[in-house]
């Protein structure tokens, strides 16, 4: 039976039913599981159960993708969610690259997939959630780059010039990160104060021992995804909604 134009007209759109997701409630629960799983592999680490630890670490990411599409429905940024996820991928693959990719060197691949996960929160941050101009203070992370080459550089030996490179992106990173949302920026800040104890864990455990660094690594790594991830979701929300 054909339908009437008084009832064509009364019909929801597309748009009306995806601007009603946009401004609805966000199912904030989606996070919890990462949340759990964050602080039961961090309390895993302290107890040294390393048999929880290791299953718990390889959870993370995908927990928390699980988390961004769920509080992602309804947005059109398709482009800007894409990089988010292909960012999480690629620290999983970070996180995990001794179980991924056993048959070759275990830090060299690390490095390489959060590389590659580091540009792709770059291109994110600059190209589709940035706010504002650069901040002046961003000029701070050249200091703590030439400080990280100054005191790690000598111990990375052969793998100098790939440690170098990672720096560079990580700390482009948190600079693009000047450019967002407060929450954004805390998150690219936990990221970058996580890496850098594991860079002294790595390179100076006399500085950084294993035993009192793990925990707090991951603690703050869980803590810098988590926040950039909501960050992301919360910007892109906000867009959407404001043009509708």
């Amino acid at each position: 039976m054909a339908r009437s134009e008084e009832d064509l007209s009364t019909a929801p759109s597309v748009n009306d039913s995806r601007s009603r997701v946009v401004r609805g409630r966000i199912p904030r629960w989606a996070y919890l599981p990462f949340i759990v799983v964050s602080i039961v592999h961090v309390v895993a680490l302290i107890l040294q159960l390393d048999a929880v630890a290791g299953p718990t670490k390889l959870l993370l990411m995908p927990l928390l993708a699980f988390a961004v599409i769920m509080t992602g429905r309804g947005l059109r940024a398709t482009a800007a969610l894409t990089l988010l996820l292909i960012a999480q991928l690629f620290s999983w693959l970070g996180d995990g690259a001794g179980t991924f990719v056993p048959f070759l060197p275990t830090l060299p691949m690390m490095l390489a997939f959060f590389g590659i996960a580091h540009l792709a929160y770059i291109v994110l941050l600059w190209r589709h959630i940035s706010i504002r101009p650069f901040s002046w203070w961003a000029l701070l992370f050249v200091g703590w780059y030439a400080a990280m080459l100054a005191l790690i550089g000598p111990a990375a030996k052969e793998l100098f010039v790939a440690v170098a490179l990672y720096g560079l992106v990580l700390g482009l990173t948190a600079a693009f990160a000047t450019r967002c949302s407060p929450m954004v920026l805390v998150g690219a800040l936990f990221f970058l104060a996580s890496d850098t104890l594991l860079a002294f864990q790595i390179f100076r455990p006399d500085v950084m021992p294993v035993q009192v660094s793990d925990p707090l690594v991951m603690a703050t790594y869980c803590i810098g995804q988590g926040l950039l991830a909501a960050g992301v979701i919360g910007t892109l929300r906000s867009r959407q909604a404001g043009t509708e």
